[in-house]
């Protein structure tokens, strides 16, 4: 086992670890806490991304009020000597698992509209928890009855630090599309609804930010101006691709001396999309790392976001039940080559079908955002139409879901779900 260079106690709060703390905000200052040179394996632990908020029960309102200013925690900063801006950082993802010993469960939410909200939020506007049993690699959940599978594991969350250029370049992008939906909430077309909540970007806040091992002077300071984690970037982030598994390599952007590589926001699984929001199992959770530099690599291999190759390690399913949705809005409002809007039918198709086995609208939610489902922009060309296909593994359930066996619908019970938005 390589040696634990970030330790996590899941019984302590972030900001008063044992160790070094986690950082949850981006910033090219921030101090690297893990040394390690090209070619070392080194395992580091990290916390739920929400810290800890959401524990083992059966009370929703944990999702419903937890505080969004503060997430992800992510364990680094990790240096790599040797790193230079324009490299490349390739990172080998050797071994990945929940901290068995202290959080033996994770848990999966939907996002009260008004904090967060979701890619369907509009359709589940009320907050709701289940919690699920990790079982070495094996998942299921009280809260959803006759599902289990082996999940695929992988961080949501992983990337190198940005540079002070880069961040300002983040912060003034995104600002200008804050300004324009606050301008007119309706310009944005993909947004959900034409209220104000939730918003369209997350800017930089000094609320529940956590600069790792910085000068508690210079963290104020830097947190005026440090990227919240919430989005994917060209440095990497918070791109929830399930495929991130065991055994795949990603080859990072490198924009800081050292890189400062940090990681977190485990899943024990997902389903493309995380369309939940909080839609992944989350979990603490350890991984271990090897560390590679490819000099030059960004020019020489005209790479400028990261690129990966995936691990093989399964799931394997093999059949599927799929489902087709096209750029058409639920109340029959035609949009042209829009695969967000396809992907939406896709998976209300798919919601749809999931109630005629007896599961409610939020277990069938649940189910898309934890099992694995292969989601594809299948067709782009073909005006007005994209579409979108959700194909749903029939070997995560333990009876028949084949259109073969419609009609055999038992009840299945019931998320617990919040009686009244957040205040």
């Amino acid at each position: 086992m390589p040696e634990v260079k970030f330790e996590v106690d899941v019984d302590s709060p972030p900001d008063e670890q044992p160790g070094a703390n986690p950082f949850n905000r981006w910033h090219p200052d921030i101090p690297a806490v893990v040394d390690v040179e090209p070619g070392e394996s080194v395992r580091l632990e990290a916390l739920d991304w929400t810290g800890g908020q959401i524990t083992d029960n059966d009370d929703p309102n944990e999702v419903r009020d937890v505080d969004l200013s503060q997430v992800h925690y992510l364990a680094g900063p990790v240096h790599v000597k040797g790193a230079e801006p324009g490299d490349l950082l390739k990172v080998e993802f050797l071994d990945m698992g929940p901290l068995n010993e202290r959080s033996e469960f994770g848990f999966t939410g939907t996002f009260s509209q008004k904090n967060g909200g979701g890619f369907l939020t509009d359709h589940f506007p009320h907050a709701a928890k289940s919690i699920w049993d990790l079982d070495g690699y094996t998942v299921s959940s009280r809260h959803i009855p006759d599902v289990r599978y082996e999940g695929k594991i992988h961080p949501g969350l992983a990337g190198c630090a940005p540079s002070q250029e880069l961040l300002e370049e983040w912060n003034a992008r995104e600002q200008e599309l804050i300004d324009k939906f606050e301008d007119d909430p309706t310009s944005i077309p993909n947004h959900p609804t034409a209220e104000k909540e939730p918003g369209v970007a997350n800017p930089p806040t000094t609320e529940g930010a956590q600069m790792g091992e910085m000068d508690p002077d210079e963290a104020e300071e830097a947190a005026k101006e440090a990227a919240r984690t919430v989005p994917p970037r060209e440095h990497g982030g918070n791109h929830d691709i399930k495929d991130l598994s065991i055994g795949s390599t990603v080859y990072f952007p490198v924009y800081v001396d050292g890189a400062k590589f940090g990681v977190g926001d485990f899943h024990a699984s997902q389903g493309d999309g995380e369309v939940t929001f909080c839609g992944a199992i989350e979990m603490a959770a350890y991984i271990d790392l090897k560390f590679e530099v490819v000099k030059n690599g960004m020019e020489d291999h005209g790479v400028t976001h990261p690129i990966f190759e995936p691990g093989h390690r399964g799931p394997n399913f093999e059949d599927y039940v799929t489902f087709c949705g096209y750029s058409v809005t639920e109340d029959g409002e035609q949009k042209y080559i829009d695969s967000h809007t396809a992907y939406r039918r896709a998976c209300l198709q798919a919601i749809d079908y999931l109630k005629q086995f007896g599961y409610t609208g939020q277990q069938a939610l649940h189910i898309l955002g934890t099992v694995p489902i292969e989601g594809r922009q299948s067709g782009v060309v073909d005006v007005p139409n994209a579409c979108s296909t959700l194909a749903l593994p029939t070997g995560a359930f333990e009876f028949d879901i084949s259109p073969g066996s419609l009609g055999n619908a038992r009840d299945r019970g019931d998320l617990v779900v919040t009686d009244r938005p957040l205040e």
